[in-house]
């Protein structure tokens, strides 16, 4: 019996195909083309601050927490007096996050076929809308990941809901005017660079219109529109992830949102085996029945926001580098 079990463990091994061999179809500078795809392909990563790389699969963050406070000398004899200062640490948690690729064999064994230029963008747009939805709306969310900016920016009370500010309760007010989207950022002690929003807002904001009746977001019928709001863009992601029930927009300081990354991406090929939906755990895929082979992409990365001490908003229950604009009844 022994002997049996390991002939049969010999025959898998020299049978395999490892990482090794997936990696031989693999050229070094694509493996780099698609993780630098996977960041473009995410809105948050995109718009946030990409750290130096973990070096473990949890890293410090000191940030700073309590601020100085100086003090005026009482005449020339005063005594100076002596102030703090305090850090808290905040940690990056590494997490995986994966992806599998079914290829026909068919399409393997016909050389003429970019396989890889075809497979790349499905690649990329799967890890930035997996990213996104945990980064933005606590979606299948790791639980070492902190809340995602939606949960964050409610928390704090950074939320303005379509059709309730300003004279005009209109769209404009909502975003630009006092207690508006970039009021509530400007509260918290930070000046907006940046704005992530659902395609839809594209509409609402060619609707807009000025005193005169005159387009704000577009002057010229013939030229493309520039959507940004008081200098800063706007980003329209279109992988799938952004929920417009949660929000219609996110505005903030994305340098505010540090991310840095484990493990680049790494691959393993597979012949063998079934694909099953994760929801339901249905097959979709018998890779022997229809002749076709898997490819498994995995990389790890994590997420915070620092969040620090300033001068205009002490209270860090109350201050938040990100607001959200929500859609009205």
């Amino acid at each position: 019996m022994n002997r049996n079990r390991n002939f049969l463990q010999l025959f898998e091994e020299a049978n395999a195909i490892d990482r090794t061999g997936a990696e031989a179809l693999i050229p070094v500078q694509e493996t780099h083309e698609i993780i630098q795809g996977a960041i473009a392909a995410s809105a948050v990563l995109t718009r946030g601050r990409k750290l130096p790389n973990m070096t473990s699969n949890k890293t410090k963050m000191p940030v700073l927490d309590m601020l100085p406070i100086a003090y005026f000398v009482n005449g020339d004899t005063g005594r100076k007096k002596l102030t703090k200062m305090k850090w808290e640490n905040k940690y990056i948690y590494a997490e995986e996050i994966a992806v599998i690729v079914p290829i026909p064999e068919a399409v393997l064994d016909d050389a003429d076929y970019d396989i890889w230029g075809e497979a790349k963008p499905r690649l990329m747009e799967a890890f930035g809308a997996k990213i996104d939805g945990a980064i933005i709306f606590n979606e299948e969310k790791p639980s070492t990941w902190r809340d995602g900016i939606i949960a964050t920016a409610t928390a704090a009370g950074a939320v303005v809901t379509q059709g309730t500010v300003g004279k005009k309760k209109d769209l404009y007010d909502d975003i630009m005017a006092e207690g508006g989207v970039i009021s509530k950022i400007e509260a918290s002690g930070y000046l907006p660079n940046g704005h992530i929003a659902d395609i839809s807002m594209r509409a609402k904001l060619r609707g807009l219109r000025d005193e005169n009746g005159q387009p704000i977001f577009k002057h010229d019928v013939q030229g493309a529109t520039n959507y940004a709001l008081d200098g800063s863009p706007i980003y329209f992601p279109t992988n799938g992830s952004y929920d417009k029930t949660k929000a219609l927009m996110i505005s903030g300081d994305f340098s505010q949102l540090v991310y840095s990354i484990r493990q680049d991406i790494t691959y393993k090929l597979f012949t063998e085996g079934v694909v099953q939906d994760p929801a339901t755990g249905e097959i979709i895929y018998n890779l022997m029945q229809n002749d076709m082979v898997a490819l498994r992409a995995v990389m790890r990365l994590g997420w915070e926001i620092p969040n620090p001490i300033n001068a205009l908003k002490t209270d860090k229950t109350e201050r938040c580098p990100f607001a959200i604009l929500k859609a009205g009844a």
